[in-house]
Formats: structure tokens, sequence, C-alpha cells
């Protein structure tokens, strides 16, 4: 996640190529109903052309990321990641071709608006980011270590704030000891916290991040170099069969599946709807409570876990929605009693990267060999990082953080400010704490507060804009965009290159025989039915043997991985997640193709060939 280079690449003398342009802000209609949709976010976000530089900018939207539309307080995710993504670029490592990316809210959704450095400034960089990004490669192990012990206690003071509810008067034994407060300086002072310890574990998220693409893309470009004309997929192919964190969660059901089938408990699973009759199965039968203590151990910290990607405020987690996990162990259950395999192909992977790995290494010799094998070793070493920081911060992190902000919520909801706990996500977090003196004042004072008589409507109001807003999906990128995007990371993690560009602005017709282009992602040919999913509500609509095709897919979504035959996606290039999971679970995938899920509908066969980088419909 870095910069796209907006300079074109002819020669000085050459004429400037006429470039086709996306909509500008600018031109954009606002959907019915959605009008003053600006004033619900703060002010420095939305697009207002306050300075002509919205209409100008290349702006691409990070619906890989942010698929949604935001309500005004799930800005918080969005600003705190791209802003600390920004700082370690621009700030920490001094990465060379690049600073952070600017961003803005359009019409609901989040765009994105790299920053480069200055060609004249790259070279002054170089030293001073070599020395601080080789203190790291350097002591990675011990490092990464340390991060996590940074990360787990940020994690542990957050889930020991709380916010109780103000009580009639203070107990008498806060006059005796002189304590001269009244509780309300509590909520005020744990929200604040509540916020800074979220910023915090999103600034630690990003210290290790752009590293591991670092590590990747310097490896990467390397293999590009010594051997002319490899594929992407064949670099990607000799660090892959890592152990992951982030698999862990699924791998927890799998095994809890596998327990229940080697018990004899199967019947317990029979609806998984019903979470406390499940569970009550399962306490009631022989042997019973031998599966419940060990689905009770995994929950801690593997349930930290959602279906989403942890950016909105209403993603369902596995250990507040525990019909999510128990419903997957019920599918892994009928595949085992099916005679199906369940794990990944560790194993399959593992030989295909060895082979890969020697096949290239016998054709260097001497110091080429000896670089090739340090960069691919430092690349292996620093890759899994780049899913497991989902675990920790996306989904662990913002598990802890949404379900504090709703125990704060419910204090509203008491106190009649609003009728439900998730209508704070319809106030800025700048509107939080105006809410929480609103309440502390009236309370504190003995009259009424004025929070009661203005939000149940203005949140209504918002949520008809908002409502409005998610009817209209977002653009792919606003404005002229530069005549070659050649910076790797957008690439990579997005999938945005010149091509996809241009068939997003239809310069071609994808392939010549009228098939989706897309980024090559992961290898294989596959034909079978399409499910369209939109969102991870979705997800249990999934039958076996269907092509998933999704804007983007969530590292969460690893349960489904094993229905499916293949993944076909809107966003996303070789090293987004979409890319990275399938790669492991050795399914073929197309990312990056920009209409897919717009293009394909559910029940048309469709043949995926994610070795090229072509999805064809069939039929249907």
């Amino acid at each position: 996640m870095t910069a796209i280079d907006p300079s074109p690449t002819t020669a000085a003398d050459e004429p400037r190529p006429t470039l086709k342009s996306f909509p500008k802000p600018s031109d954009l209609t606002v959907p019915e109903g959605a009008e003053g949709w600006e004033d619900l976010y703060p002010y420095h976000l939305a697009f207002r052309n306050l300075s002509g530089q919205e209409d100008e900018k290349f702006w691409f939207c990070d619906s890989q990321h942010w698929p949604a539309v935001f309500k005004p307080f799930e800005t918080i995710g969005g600003e705190f990641a791209v802003k600390c993504l920004g700082q370690y670029n621009t700030r920490h490592l001094l990465i060379p071709p690049a600073n952070g990316i600017e961003f803005k809210i359009h019409l609901g959704y989040l765009y994105m608006s790299p920053v480069p450095v200055p060609p004249e400034e790259i070279g002054a960089r170089v030293p001073e980011f070599e020395r601080r990004a080789g203190h790291y490669f350097q002591n990675w192990d011990s490092l990464l270590e340390q991060w996590k012990v940074k990360v787990r206690a940020t994690i542990d003071e957050m889930e020991a704030l709380s916010f109780p509810l103000l009580p009639d008067v203070v107990p008498f034994d806060d006059i005796v000891s002189g304590k001269a407060k009244d509780g309300t300086e509590v909520l005020m002072e744990n929200y604040d916290r509540l916020i800074q310890l979220c910023y915090q574990n999103w600034q630690y998220h990003f210290e290790f991040l752009n590293l591991g693409y670092i590590a990747y893309l310097d490896f990467f470009g390397y293999c590009k170099q010594v051997f002319p004309g490899i594929p992407d997929q064949a670099i990607a192919t000799m660090v892959q069969g890592v152990d992951m964190e982030l698999f862990r969660p699924d791998d927890e059901l799998k095994r809890l599946a596998a327990l229940a089938v080697e018990l004899g408990l199967q019947d317990a699973l029979s609806d998984t709807d019903d979470v406390e009759g499940t569970l009550g199965r399962f306490a009631a039968a022989d042997r019973g409570q031998e599966w419940l203590d060990s689905y009770r151990e995994a929950q801690d910290p593997w349930f930290n876990f959602t279906i989403g990607n942890g950016f909105y405020g209403t993603d369902k987690y596995w250990k507040d929605h525990q019909e999510i996990p128990l419903g997957f162990i019920k599918d892994y259950v009928r595949r085992l009693d099916a005679g199906e395999r369940i794990v990944r192909p560790v194993e399959e992977l593992l030989a295909e990267r060895h082979r890969i790995v020697e096949e290239y290494g016998e054709l260097l010799d001497g110091e080429a060999l000896a670089t090739f094998d340090a960069k691919r070793q430092l690349a292996a070493t620093a890759y899994p990082y780049v899913e497991n920081h989902n675990f920790y911060i996306e989904h662990w992190t913002m598990g802890v953080f949404w379900r504090k902000v709703r125990e704060l919520s419910r204090v509203f909801v008491e106190a009649g400010f609003w009728a439900d706990v998730d209508d704070v996500l319809y106030l800025t977090r700048g509107e939080v704490r105006d809410a929480l003196f609103d309440h502390a004042t009236a309370w504190g004072v003995g009259s009424q507060a004025t929070g009661p008589h203005y939000w149940p409507a203005e949140i209504e109001r918002r949520r008809g804009i908002i409502d409005a807003l998610s009817t209209r999906r977002p653009q792919p990128a606003l404005n002229t965009p530069p005549a070659e995007i050649t910076e790797p990371f957008t690439m990579m993690l997005y999938g945005i290159t010149t091509e996809q560009v241009q068939q997003w602005l239809g310069d071609d017709d994808g392939g010549s025989d009228g098939a989706i282009t897309g980024m090559a992602a992961s290898p294989g040919v596959v034909e079978g039915l399409a499910r369209v999913i939109t969102s991870a509500d979705q997800l249990f609509e999934v039958q076996q043997g269907e092509i998933l095709v999704a804007t983007i897919t969530a590292p969460s979504w690893g349960p489904i991985f094993g229905k499916i035959r293949a993944t076909v996606t809107d966003i996303g290039g070789m090293m987004s997640h979409a890319a990275i999971v399938c790669r492991e679970y050795g399914l073929p995938a197309v990312t990056g193709t920009g209409s897919a899920s717009t293009t394909i509908r559910t029940g048309q066969r469709i043949r995926v060939d994610g070795s090229r980088g072509r999805v064809e419909i069939l039929e249907g």
C-alpha cells in the first residue's frame, strides 16, 4: 500500500498521450435522498473541492478494505488505518519512492490518492531507509515478539474499560473517602482512552506490514531481473505453504468438527442457529462435556474473529454470534461424514514450493544463487505478517473496540438518547463526546438532557442518507489516471494496473473473445456455477462446488474456501488477501477484474482460468 507514479513515461520530446478520464467527483450526481451527505463526516474527509484539487488528482476507491458506505462513527477505521500507513512510509521508514496516501470520502465511499516522493528527493532517503529497515530485518523475530506483547497489552487494557450507568446518588463511601468525583469522569475518560487505545494498535499495525511487502517485492524484483519472463505466480509459489495465525480460527473449527465426529456427537449440531440449544445438546450427550471444554478453550482468542473485515460497527464476530462458528463446524462435520478432506493442502503446497525453488535455483550459481536464497528466505520470513496482522488488529482489536462502543451506547439508550445500541454509529466520535457531556451535565444538575429531544430524529435523517448512498456502487476511480501505473505495491495489493485501468475505462473489451480479465492471482482452471456475494451475511448461501464471485473476499472467509472451486473478485492484486488465501487453499483465483460481481449473475456457468487471469461466462 503506497504510491502510484503520477507521471507519464513518455520522453520529453514526445507528445503527451490523450487519456480517457474517469468522472470528476463534482460531476457525480447525489442519489435521491442523500442530499447533504457531506455534513455527516468530519469536515476534512468529505470531498468539498474547496481547493479544486479533488477534481484534478487521480483517486481510486479502496473497496477492498471498505466496500460499504461509512456511517459517521465508522470513519475511524479508515482514518486510523490510512494515517498510520502513511506515517510509516513517510516518518518512520522513509520509503524512498513513496510517502503516504491522501484519503477522502465521496458519496460515502473511501477514495485514495497516493503521495509520491519528488524524484530529486528519492536518492537522499535510500541510506536512511536501508538503516531503518535493516534494523527490523536483522532482528525480525525478537521485534515481532515484542510487537505481540504490545498489541496484546493494548487489547487487555481496552477489555478492562467499563461504562457503568450513573447512580441516583454517589455512594456514601465516596463522601467519607473524599473522592469528590461523581463517576461521569469515568465515562469520559474511558471513552477517550478507548479511542486512544484503538489508535495505538493501529500505529502498531503498520510497524511491520510495509516491511513484509518490501521484503517480498525485493525478492520479486530480483527474480524478474535474473529470470526474465518468470510468471508472477511462480514467484508467489516460492513463499507459499507457510504457517499463518490467520488460519488458526478456521483450523480450530476443523479440529472441533473432527472431535465431534470422533465422539459421535454429530446430532448435537442439528440446529446451530439455536446456540443455547446446541450447547445444551452437547452438555446432555455422553462425552459431550469433553467437546464443550475443547470448544470453550478455542474461543480465547480465536473467536475474536469476524466474517466481515472489522472496519464496520455492525460486523458480526464469532464470540458474539456463536451460531456462525457452530454453523461452520456443522458443515465441516457434514463433509467429514461424506469422506471429504477438510484440511488445507499444506504438504502439496510445500512440495510445489520446493520444486519451483529448486527449478529456478538450478539456473543460478555463485553470488547470484546466494543472493536469490537470501532474498527468498527474508521474503518467506516476513511474508506471514502480511496476513497475520489481520487477526490481531482488524479482528481482535476491532472486535473489542466495537463491543466497548456498544457498551457505551447502552448508557445512552438507557438515558433515552436513542433507541438501539447501533444508533451510536450515526454520530461522529466528536459528537459522541459532546453527547456524553450533555448526559453528564443533565444528570449532575438534575435537569433534562437535550439529546433525547435531538438525536432520535437526527439519527433517522442520517439513516435515510446512508441508505440512499448505499443504493449506488462507487466509481472505481476518479479523474484522469496516469499514462502508466508502475508503482508495485498498488499493483500487487489492489490489482490496479495500467491494463486494468484501461479496462475500467472501456479502452479494451477484456479478452479478445469477450472474457472478463483480471490479475492471474492463483493458478488453475475450473468450471462451475457462480455464486455472487456482496455481503458477508450471504456466506451461508454458498453451495458446495460453486465459484465465489465477490467485490472482495475477507481473510475470515476461510471456512467456505473448502466448499468453493475458485474465486473471482472486482479488486485485488497478487498480494491481496483473496489472492494469498486462495493460493494457500490451492484454489484458482482471478482478482482485480473491476466488474465481475456486477457482470456475472448467480447460477451462471463460468470458467475461471487463474493461470491467465481470465473469466468466461459459458451459459446461463
